[in-house]
This record gives structure tokens, sequence and C-alpha cells, in this order.
């Protein structure tokens, strides 16, 4: 959707998303960290951990891999500004209930995304904040008045 809405506001943007539904951090790893350097990308958006969670990782082993992703991510994309995104709460969903208690699910969740967005600070310095976001949709807005 972001990339739609640059290309509508007349920029030039390449578009290469590795993602795969299911994926865990050990498959982001395997899989999808390698081409990070081929890409050269100048923004990476990272979100991961339901299947993680799903699959019951611990807490302390999903941190760690955030640590190597972030770490490749800077190695092999130096120039790329990594936005890490955190999971919505989809212990609300129909299908949570299928993975053991929403109330349990939810907790966990909300303390990966506390992980995952630790691990984004002790990477770059860098997290969004409300101040952050409200100034990338004036940006957006922007682009988007301009070319209407």
């Amino acid at each position: 959707m972001l990339v739609g809405i640059w290309r509508d506001g007349g920029a030039r943007v390449e578009l290469a998303n590795p993602a795969v539904n299911g994926y865990t951090t050990d498959d982001l790893i395997a899989d999808e960290l390698p081409l990070v350097a081929s890409f050269r990308p100048d923004l990476v958006t990272l979100l991961i951990g339901a299947n993680d969670i799903v699959q019951g990782a611990r807490a302390d082993r999903y941190r760690a891999q955030l640590a190597r992703i972030h770490e490749r991510i800077r190695s092999d994309g130096p120039r790329a500004r990594v936005i890490a995104l955190p999971q919505p709460d989809w212990s609300l969903s129909p299908a949570a209930a299928g993975f053991g208690d929403p109330v349990v699910i939810a907790r966990t969740i909300a303390r990966f995304n506390d992980l995952a967005r630790e691990e984004a600070e002790l990477a770059d310095g860098l997290h969004p904040s409300p101040e952050a976001y409200a100034e990338w949709a004036r940006d957006l807005s922007r682009v988007v008045h301009r070319n209407q």
C-alpha cells in the first residue's frame, strides 16, 4: 500500500517482498535474510513473531533471533532504514482460540512486541514514536495532495 501511495505521488519505487505467510524467525533467518544483500534496500519493514508464538517459542529465544535479524540487516543492508512493526493483537480473532487461551496469547503478543521494540531500539537507536508516525502521515499527505 505504501509503495502504491509513493508511486501515485510520482516516485519510482521498486518493491521486493520476500515475506512468506507462516514463517517463524528461523525461517526468516534461513530463507529471507540472505536476500537483503542482493536487494540493497533503502527501507526494510520487519514484522515477525506470530508463528513463533503459535509454535511455543520462548521469549528469550525470540529476542535472540531478533538480535540476529537486526545485525544481519545492518551488515547486509547498511543504508537501509529499518522499521520494526508490532504484531496486531490476533488473540481477538476467531482462529486464535485454536492456539490456546486468548488471554494468554494476548499477553504473549504484548511481551513479544515489547521485545521487538527493544531490539529495534538497540539495533539502530530509532523506533517510531507517535510523533514520528504523525510526521510520516503529514509527509505522505503532502505527496498525495500534490498529485491530486
